[in-house]
């Protein structure tokens, strides 16, 4: 066995590990985001919380060892808060530390269904699902995390963060209240992920995504860029003049078509990189550190932009300072007939190849999601 770097997981949406290996006859991410949409209905803190065990679980076998759980789904079906507001977040904290799992939760502010249809039109409703997302304005759901963030004060294991879904998530006259409301604390938040997300906001606001989060004081150290897919010139400059955070998260961006990020491009401005497992149609940080190299090898037809330190950086000590926590005890790695051989691991191993007491985790996900799809 040979002793190497416990991951960090800096981006995780727990729920859609039900959507893993299911036809969804989707054919684009928008399209993906419907059949995400009817899972999401009928989760309640009990069964969410059985699907957040049995998948962090998973990721603890897979060597990871902090989470950022990227959480929007936070109140009942039809929009009404749980008798305890933060029900389906004590939820996911219960099921990491079961887990074994740290658990930097992210609450995500989510209080709009887009952009509006012109400059001077106000955004756009949260209609059906996107009910359970939202508590109404900024502030309020500022005063939610807060309660969660005092009760959970001084943890090692639980840190509370806070996140903006997206520009079309949050209106623009709302964004410094998330962007400032826990200064201290990590904040994430998805950006760029598509072109059309892009293009909407443009249309709406004449400027990009990372601009308009540049207006509202977004960007800090302390600040991740999630996907940063489709950036400009300036974009980059912007997040590596804040040393801002990127969280690339390969293996979803490749499964849902969203494209290549400038990862070289981030690093040589200044940001720096971290991974996540996103959708969890994989989880297995190997996989993720090293489709970043292999993404920037198909976009630029050169090898070599990243080195395997560089990536064990990425996917261990960085990713965990992202999420408010030290980098923590390694893992070990078992000879298996994918690392027979290596010289450096990173290229070589997989999850399975971390040691560890895989006992019934298969068969508590396979209820799970059972579960969760004999509710749709």
């Amino acid at each position: 066995m040979t002793t190497v770097p416990a991951f960090a997981n800096c981006h995780s949406h727990v729920f859609h590990r039900a959507l893993r290996g299911r036809v969804t006859g989707a054919d684009s991410f928008w399209t993906w985001r419907d059949q995400m949409y009817a899972l999401a209905a009928v989760l309640d803190p009990d069964l969410l919380f059985d699907l957040a065990r049995a998948t962090y679980a998973e990721m603890h076998l897979a060597g990871i060892r902090s989470v950022g759980e990227f959480h929007y789904l936070h109140h009942g079906p039809d929009g009404q808060p749980y008798d305890d507001p933060n029900a389906m977040g004590e939820a996911l904290i219960a099921a990491a530390r079961e887990a074994g799992v740290r658990i930097a939760l992210l609450d995500t502010c989510y209080l709009a269904a887009g952009f509006g249809l012109s400059t001077s039109s106000r955004s756009r409703e949260v209609e059906g699902v996107q009910r359970r997302f939202s508590d109404g304005d900024a502030d309020s759901w500022a005063t939610r995390v807060e309660d969660l963030a005092r009760k959970h004060a001084g943890e090692d294991d639980v840190v509370i963060g806070a996140a903006i879904h997206s520009v079309r998530a949050v209106p623009r006259d709302q964004l410094p209240t998330v962007a400032f409301a826990f200064p201290f604390a990590p904040l994430h938040v998805h950006v760029s992920e598509q072109p059309a997300e892009n293009d909407e906001c443009l249309a709406a606001t004449g400027l990009t995504p990372v601009a308009l989060l540049g207006e509202a004081g977004a960007w800090t150290p302390r600040t991740t860029a999630v996907h940063a897919t489709h950036l400009t010139p300036d974009d980059i400059a912007t997040l590596g003049d804040a040393r801002a955070y990127a969280c690339f998260c390969p293996t979803t961006e490749a499964e849902l078509a969203d494209g290549i990020g400038p990862s070289v491009a981030l690093r040589e401005a200044g940001a720096r990189l971290t991974l996540g497992s996103d959708s969890n149609t994989v989880i297995d940080m190997f996989a993720e550190a090293r489709a970043v190299e292999m993404h920037q090898r198909l976009a630029s037809g050169v090898r070599g932009a990243w080195t395997a330190e560089q990536l064990w950086q990425a996917a261990g000590a960085t990713g965990h300072g992202s999420l408010g926590f030290a980098a923590g005890d390694p893992i070990e790695v078992g000879e298996s007939v994918r690392t027979a051989g290596a010289d450096e691991l990173l290229w070589a191993a997989s999850a399975e190849d971390v040691v560890g007491d895989r006992g019934d985790v298969a068969h508590r996900l396979a209820a799970a999601i059972d579960a969760c799809w004999s509710r749709t």
